[in-house]
């Protein structure tokens, strides 16, 4: 859902939406829209490949990622993967989304440390851009985003 929203939103764009489930992207409801594709793929070694081929990006988005609450499990977040520093490298602007204000804030100052700088702020979206976002909106959570920029 967000991919097709974003790339009506940016038509001059190509969209790239990345999942690992098959299931999610199984969910995807075609549009006439051509400038987006779907790739099953983990996002922290695309991201690597993104960087090897010397590519950049103009925008990013994270969009209601897994929070993996446990503290055994920060690496498992995107904040705490090996892979979180490549985000700086490729440049352009960041967007996060969360339903969790911890998240929200353990992101940011993970960020800065790489070179992004940037803030988390509650927000309520005009229109969700993903199922995830809907639900969670229509079940009275509060939402976060995180907006940043690569300062290198």
């Amino acid at each position: 859902m967000s991919t097709a929203v974003l790339a009506a939103q940016h038509p001059d764009a190509l969209v790239v939406g990345v999942d690992q489930s098959a299931h999610r992207l199984g969910k995807h409801q075609s549009t006439a829209l051509n400038n987006y594709l779907l790739l099953r793929a983990e996002a922290e070694p695309f991201w690597y490949c993104l960087a090897a081929a010397g590519l950049t990006l103009v925008s990013h988005f994270i969009l209601y990622p897994n929070p993996w609450p446990k503290a055994s499990q920060l690496k498992r977040r995107v904040h705490g993967h090996g892979a979180f520093p490549v985000l700086a490298r490729l440049g352009g602007t960041l967007e996060m989304r969360t339903n969790w204000g911890i998240f929200a804030e353990e992101f940011t100052q993970a960020a800065q440390l790489v070179g992004l700088a940037g803030s988390a702020k509650v927000f309520t979206p005009d229109t969700p851009i993903t199922l995830f976002e809907r639900k969670y909106q229509q079940r009275g959570h509060t939402l976060w985003r995180f907006e940043g920029k690569c300062s290198n």
